[in-house]
């Protein structure tokens, strides 16, 4: 038995010829619905320069001061009496003062880096130190800010070095 081959038994089929398009009527419709707008338009602004301008000829009645009614000489409300010749007593607590509060805005194994960041936060307007703290895991060296009063301004000093690219301090009680 012969081989066939199968793939180029198939005959091409022809390719579908190209209608021309077919030219979309005028919008007569559209056109003369937008000319009648466009009328009633017009005749609605013609209409409203024709109208003459109201203007109001009668003037308000003179007030004399005479005919003014006048002021009651006894206050309508009774609270105000009474409130005249009182005395208000408020409780004012003093806020407890949690303590000095420390920025620390570094921590390094080395003292060139401590060294480092103590020049960058010295370039931001501030002046910082150096801690060398021996814990359980070793030699740390801090770079600290403060001692602050209170926290509003230790905020305040760490607001203005957020805004100089020094974004790891954190504020802590002083111990």
């Amino acid at each position: 038995m012969p081989r066939r081959d199968y793939v180029k038994t198939a005959r091409p089929q022809a390719k579908p010829r190209k209608k021309a398009p077919v030219k979309a009527p005028f919008p007569w419709l559209l056109l003369s619905v937008t000319a009648g707008l466009v009328l009633v338009f017009g005749w609605f602004l013609w209409t409203i320069n024709q109208q003459e301008p109201v203007t109001s000829t009668q003037q308000p009645p003179a007030v004399v001061k005479d005919e003014l009614p006048e002021r009651p000489t006894e206050e309508p409300y009774q609270y105000i009496r009474e409130l005249e010749n009182r005395e208000v007593v408020v409780e004012v607590r003093e806020l407890e003062s949690r303590g000095p509060f420390q920025m620390q805005c570094a921590s390094f194994r080395s003292e060139q880096q401590a060294d480092a960041m103590r020049a960058q936060i010295a370039f931001a307007g501030f002046s910082s130190n150096i801690r060398r703290t021996e814990g359980s895991n070793g030699v740390w060296y801090r770079v600290v800010l403060g001692p602050y009063d209170s926290r509003r301004q230790a905020e305040a000093d760490r607001n203005r070095l957020r805004r100089n690219g020094i974004n790891s301090c954190q504020i802590w009680n002083w111990n």
